[in-house]
């Protein structure tokens, strides 16, 4: 049976104090519930990917962000932001003390405080946090993990410690010793980078070159935090996969918000304004469900619909666009996967993108494969005409074992005539 799919936040685009960011948490393809908490109140953004089974890792990881969340400095500040990390890992100690999750849950935490071009980052365990640069992507976290201590003495490479059996071992996490303390970062950032935070769900699925041309790709942020958790999904999804992007849009923000501080509006204003809000909230909402779309498994096939699969306060926002003759057994396990409940995509034209990337994918395995059998059948008939090359040298070492045959003859007709 598929795994149901969880978000713990609404995965959509929105404007902090600072930034514009995106996020996304999804359950993955092998895990039976989501264990990762996020939080994106700006200029707070965090990740934790809890530990300890059911019941256990992802209470864990959602004390870690609600402490946060009331602990964290209102602007960035690493020696307060520590503290509240702190606070946090004894949080969760007490809770397993009382009975809430169980002994020994715990969780990795990095979270980021972004503001203008200052950030900094409080870090335990091994989810990351990384800066798009210029168009180079830089880790900015050390992750506390088996792996990162084995590489740095030499005894393994990265590449040999992505299938390590022991990959999932961390040094560090919160919930295990009540005087952990995070790694603290304070990094100058520039208008135009891109902050990335994320679980190991992603980082341990997608190389780094491939976030990083993700990153500089998809300039929506919630659109690239989207692609990425689809990138760590289509390579076999086995862990859950949480991302948090945010751009560096420096004091422009700032700027804007001081000048609405001074503008005063009236009741009439206001309630103009509240109309509007109801006004393109309804018209928003009913826009996305017209322009949304989704992939599903339909009869074996891939169907396109326009709007959004099952039932909106009971009532159904979907119609057939297309049933295409990709068949979903020829795609991958994890793409088969994400068809069962309805793959949502940002629209028809994107659904038909991703057929047609389907349809080339499967041709191209088609022709790579008659390509095989040619091969071997060229190969057959070579063995076939060496065989006859065989065996005519065989008749004529038939021919040659005649004629000793036929010496002895000669020789007693000559001894005859000797007589």
């Amino acid at each position: 049976m598929a795994a149901e799919r969880s978000y713990k936040s609404t995965p959509h685009t929105r404007k902090g104090a600072t930034t514009t960011f995106g996020s996304r948490t999804d359950i993955g393809c092998l895990r039976d519930h989501n264990e990762d908490s996020l939080i994106v109140t700006p200029p707070l953004f965090a990740v934790a990917d809890g530990m300890g089974g059911h019941a256990a890792g992802e209470v864990a990881s959602e004390i870690a962000v609600n402490v946060l969340a009331e602990q964290a400095p209102a602007h960035p500040d690493p020696e307060a932001l520590g503290r509240a990390v702190e606070e946090a890992n004894r949080a969760i100690i007490h809770a397993a003390h009382e009975g809430r999750g169980r002994e020994g849950m715990g969780t990795t935490v990095t979270a980021a405080m972004l503001e203008g071009e200052r950030l900094i980052v409080a870090q335990v365990g091994d989810s990351r946090a990384y800066l798009l640069h210029q168009g180079k992507l830089q880790q900015l976290t050390r992750d506390h993990s088996l792996m990162a201590d084995m590489i740095e003495a030499g005894q393994l490479t990265p590449e040999e410690a992505r299938t390590h059996p022991n990959r999932s071992v961390i040094t560090r996490a919160l919930g295990s010793d009540p005087h952990t303390q995070p790694d603290l970062y304070e990094i100058n950032v520039e208008t135009g980078d891109r902050l990335l935070v994320c679980s190991d769900g992603l980082s341990s699925m997608v190389r780094d070159q491939d976030i990083e041309s993700v990153l500089a790709r998809v300039r929506d942020p919630q659109r690239c935090a989207s692609q990425l958790v689809n990138e760590a999904i289509a390579a076999g999804g086995h862990d859950n996969v949480t991302v948090i992007v945010a751009d560096v849009t420096g004091f422009a923000e700032v700027r804007r918000k001081k000048m609405a501080r001074k503008t005063k509006f009236s009741i009439a204003l206001v309630l103009v304004l509240f109309a509007a809000i109801v006004g393109a909230t309804a018209w928003g909402t009913n826009e996305y469900l017209h322009n949304a779309a989704y992939l599903i498994d339909q009869d074996g096939k891939v169907a396109i619909y326009r709007g959004v699969p099952g039932n909106v306060f009971g009532l159904s926002y979907s119609e057939l666009v297309e049933s295409t003759d990709v068949a979903v057994s020829d795609l991958q396990p994890g793409f088969q996967e994400r068809l069962k409940d309805g793959w949502r995509v940002d629209s028809v034209e994107a659904a038909e993108e991703l057929v047609k990337e389907y349809q080339a994918d499967i041709d191209a395995k088609a022709k790579q494969g008659e390509a095989q059998k040619s091969a071997q059948g060229s190969a057959a008939g070579d063995k076939t005409a060496d065989g006859a090359s065989t065996n005519g040298s065989t008749a004529t070492g038939a021919d040659a074992n005649g004629s000793p045959d036929a010496s002895p003859s000669a020789s007693a007709g000559t001894q005859g005539g000797a007589a």
